[in-house]
């Protein structure tokens, strides 16, 4: 077991309950969350440290305040959950039609599709000043790190503005086709908090920069996929199974725009853990990601980290 697996120690109890009909599952969130990636040697990317090698793109990641509920001290990418306002709002839109998208993301309607996206263009912004969107369906924005930007990013995260309002009060519309759908994954039945999250991969636009802006975040920084992976194989960084899964996805990528390209070939098929018992042990596993499974002795009290 890889030495940097995020693992709450009252999974154990809670896995029990949940198998005894003692707990009854919350209903998942939608969320949505964006692997920022830029190509070496881009300097408008450079806010942060760079760590790593140098061959491939780097993603932008995060590492949650460890005062956070949910995954303190993991790291991350930015995102967060679906503003409701978002989902009917007539909006500026560029990139495939929503339909596309709701066939791509797996879901039932275009409205819950244009929510997850700008979901996850507004948490790009929010968490790391990056936007992806244009006064035109050809054109991105270029510096957002101004007084009046960043007093609109300010009231996006304070939820007094919605999205649409703040695309609609710059006149711009919002760039899906800079987004590809990569993963999505739905938190275990077991966890109180839980979230129905699509990963979604993105290159930083031209002219713009990350900021460490997060009020989630205690630190950030650019890192190549395959360092990030060792050294969460190391026990270095703690992260939870998708995170390191898409990095790891990400890995036999030249460019960004060589990762952006490939986002069509991702299975979308939600990815859900499961526990059973099997003897003496309950055994959590997420299906098709083996490396994650975990065993813990069915009468202890359970343990902590992986």
């Amino acid at each position: 077991m890889s030495q940097g697996q995020w693992y709450p120690p009252e999974w154990p109890d809670r896995i029990r309950a949940l198998a005894a009909g003692e707990l009854t599952a919350a209903a998942p969130r939608r969320a949505a969350t964006v692997m920022l990636l830029r190509d070496p040697g881009t300097e408008s990317g450079a806010a942060g440290g760079v760590t790593g090698g140098v061959t491939g793109p780097l993603v932008h990641m995060l590492r949650r305040r460890t005062s956070m509920a949910f995954a303190g001290g993991a790291y991350a990418y930015p995102g967060g959950g679906v503003d409701p306002r978002d989902d009917d709002r007539l909006i500026g839109w560029a990139g495939p039609p929503l339909e596309q998208w709701a066939a791509r993301l797996g879901v039932a309607t275009v409205t819950e599709a244009q929510a997850v996206v700008c979901a996850a263009v507004r948490e790009t912004f929010e968490e790391a000043g990056v936007l992806l969107a244009g006064p035109t369906a050809g054109s991105v924005v270029g510096d957002t790190t101004g007084d009046d930007w960043e007093a609109d990013r300010e009231a996006l995260v304070a939820r007094n503005l919605s999205f649409a309002e703040f695309l609609d009060r710059r006149g711009l519309v919002l760039r899906s086709d800079l987004l590809g759908a990569w993963a999505r994954w739905i938190t275990p039945e077991f966890e109180p908090r839980r979230y129905d999250t699509w990963f979604f991969v993105a290159a930083l636009p031209e002219g713009q920069r990350t900021r460490d802006v997060s009020t989630e975040a205690d630190r950030t920084e650019w890192i190549a996929p395959a360092e990030a992976a060792r050294r969460y194989d190391a026990g270095e960084l703690l992260m939870m199974p998708p995170t390191v899964t898409t990095l790891r996805a990400l890995t036999p990528y030249g460019t960004a725009a060589e990762a952006l390209g490939a986002a069509e070939d991702q299975d979308m098929t939600p990815v859900l853990a499961q526990a059973r018992l099997e003897g003496d042990e309950l055994v959590l596993s997420w299906p098709g990601h083996d490396e994650f499974t975990k065993h813990v002795p069915a009468a202890g009290a359970g343990g902590g980290g992986a």
